[in-house]
């Protein structure tokens, strides 16, 4: 169901623009309240960059392990801390499902999009490669943003997918990651979209974190806006995208504690775009989330801790969790 307070234009990305506190404290008042009594029956445990408005090329760490606190673990690293060989960029571009459990997500499938790679910024011809999303064609990916001490946004969306993972499969659901760190660059906007619809997934969900400026904060999901062009329909999946993009905006404020950013989607934590080929091209209900601007001290402050990023993965399984529970 809707949460009138997440209503709001279709609009590509707002100029970042003074802090609005007006527009956060009802945003606040309407989404705590819809997240308590509306999801908290079903907890789940316990391009000019795809998703971003600006990108800063990371520094040569990688991804963190599904546990880890300190951030910057080597690339390709398994959660065991052992080096995994990367396949090339021809074998396979699906991270293999677990046997999925019991329980309430039993039957269903959700896709994970952990935003970028560790390995892009080690192949720029490759990820600078055009590909069509469908409205036009755009870079096949990019590198992603880092914090100012050299956090990379690729380390970062890893190591909260993998918690995202195991909280879901806690719940019974088969689970899919675009990539696991398994793979030297990639995959593309297209591919990732791809991966999605061949899986027939119930749900995806894309993990980014933002690049903007020092004083821009707080978290908002991007839903798809409205396209029939070239290879691209978002039409069917425009509405249960949205439904999908408000539960997890309300259980994320509610697990996290973040705001809603004050610099895009007027202070509603939502924004809508057409320019996203991972959108574009998806047939299946999907949302992209920026955790928060990695570029911000405070908000570094955050995303660089593992005790967060374990609340940032809770809010989003519980979203995702609500979603597919209706």
């Amino acid at each position: 169901m809707a949460d009138v307070s997440y209503l709001g234009p279709d609009f590509d990305p707002e100029p970042p623009r003074r802090p609005r506190f007006r527009p956060f404290v009802l945003v606040l008042a309407a989404l705590v309240p819809t997240a308590l009594v509306g999801y908290g029956v079903w907890q789940a445990v316990g391009d000019s960059g795809e998703g971003g408005t600006g990108r800063a090329a990371p520094t040569d760490a990688g991804s963190s392990s599904v546990l880890s606190e300190t951030p910057g673990a080597s690339a390709g690293a398994t959660d065991d801390g052992k080096k995994s060989a990367a396949p090339s960029a021809t074998e396979a571009t699906e991270s293999p499902a677990k046997s999925p459990g019991t329980g309430p997500l039993k039957g269903r499938t959700v896709v994970i999009d952990p935003g970028h790679n560790p390995g892009n910024f080690r192949h720029t011809a490759e990820i600078n490669r055009k590909v069509d999303i469908g409205t036009n064609r755009k870079e096949c990916d990019t590198t992603g943003t880092s914090t100012n001490d050299g956090y990379p946004e690729a380390a970062f969306t890893l190591d909260v997918s993998r918690r995202l993972r195991a909280l879901l499969e806690a719940q019974g659901a088969t689970v899919r990651l675009t990539q696991d760190g398994d793979r030297p660059w990639g995959p593309c906007v297209d591919e990732r979209a791809r991966i999605g619809n061949k899986a027939h997934a119930d749900a995806v969900v894309s993990v980014h974190a933002d690049g903007s400026a020092t004083g821009n904060r707080g978290f908002h999901v991007i839903l798809p806006g409205s396209v029939d062009t070239g290879g691209a329909d978002t039409r069917p999946i425009v509405a249960p995208s949205r439904e999908l993009g408000e539960r997890i905006a309300g259980n994320f404020l509610r697990e996290t504690g973040s705001v809603p950013s004050n610099y895009i989607g007027g202070g509603t934590g939502l924004d809508v775009r057409t320019d996203l080929g991972g959108l574009n091209l998806s047939t299946v209900p999907k949302v992209f989330i920026e955790c928060g601007n990695m570029r911000d001290p405070k908000d570094a402050a955050l995303l660089t801790s593992g005790a967060w990023r374990q609340k940032a993965a809770l809010g989003i399984s519980e979203g995702i969790v609500s979603f597919l529970r209706g």
